[in-house]
């Protein structure tokens, strides 16, 4: 009886079938992973371990809170349905047209800090801190805290040294966005008062791209320091814009009629305590100021 004979593979035949069936593991390795891996898109700091947790399993599901959440905003649909027939925002119209100054934000009382936020470096490891309380009287906030612009040691952050105060996004019922309407103004005015440090301001208006989400508006805001208080009014024509605190070439002016917010940084990088009492924060017509915008435009395809 004869035996069957063994066929032989070349060896560069069998070398590319290993390729090819690495290549298809490759594919399939992905589909393997957990879900939530390819869903956590906030920010991990280098060298900590990721989550290994749905994100679902931090809902805390209550029947009465939710049900104080239901009557809440269905008062507040109530409130802007019957708004809409008195005039914008509320307002007769007659109001709108002859205003000229109009106070958006005034501390007055714990419960008006509840529309700011803060943050600092040391969510990413950094060694800043700051607090937000209310002054004396109850009648202005005191934002406050200590600079370090030392780096985490994590061997990938470069640079730190930041604190922010930031305003809260307006909602209307049922967590639908709200907009700062200030088309009928030019000037941004506050009532600060500071201790020398220059601190920058950030108006974040609403975009149309997911690209632009980081673009914001800046200017400087000079503080003098001392006991006195200073009245401080920037035209809206200064302000330019910045992707991710860096200033952009594509110049334009600030769209007036969709701002979500409002919000101040301190990263001068002169560690130490520092401190930034405000009164209120409004804005206001000036009919002297009459420029557009202060910076050059840049033209992709110039005219020649």
């Amino acid at each position: 009886m004869s035996l069957p004979t063994i066929s032989r593979v070349p060896a560069s035949g069998l070398l590319r079938s290993i390729r090819d069936l690495r290549w298809l593991l490759r594919s399939i390795a992905p589909l393997a992973t957990p879900r939530r891996a390819l869903t956590q898109m906030g920010y991990r700091r280098p060298g900590q371990p990721r989550e290994d947790k749905p994100p679902w399993w931090r809902v805390k599901f209550d029947l009465s809170k939710g049900l104080k959440g239901m009557k809440r905003h269905f008062t507040l649909l109530k409130e802007e349905f019957f708004a809409q027939f008195i005039g914008p925002m509320g307002k007769p119209i007659i109001e709108h047209m002859l205003e000229q100054n109009q106070v958006l934000w005034e501390f007055r009382g714990p419960h008006s800090l509840q529309e700011w936020t803060i943050s600092c470096d040391r969510e990413i490891g950094g060694k800043s801190e700051i607090y937000l309380k209310v002054g004396r009287n109850n009648e202005t906030c005191l934002l406050y805290g200590t600079l370090c612009s030392d780096p985490p040691k994590d061997g990938e952050t470069r640079y730190s040294g930041y604190c922010t105060m930031r305003a809260k996004q307006p909602l209307a019922s049922f967590d639908r966005k709200r907009y700062h309407d200030w088309s009928s103004f030019n000037t941004l005015h506050l009532r600060i008062r500071g201790d020398g440090r220059p601190w920058m301001i950030n108006v974040i208006a609403e975009t149309y791209y997911t690209h632009q989400k980081d673009d914001m508006y800046s200017y400087f805001l000079y503080t003098r320091g001392g006991p006195y208080w200073q009245d401080v009014k920037i035209p809206f024509s200064k302000f330019f814009l910045a992707h991710r605190g860096r200033v952009q070439d594509d110049q334009h002016e600030l769209w007036l009629d969709k701002i979500n917010a409002i919000g101040f940084t301190l990263g001068d990088k002169a560690d130490g305590p520092f401190q930034l009492e405000i009164d209120f924060i409004g804005v206001c017509k000036d009919y002297a100021h009459t420029e557009d915008f202060a910076y050059e435009k840049y033209k992709r395809n110039p005219e020649v």
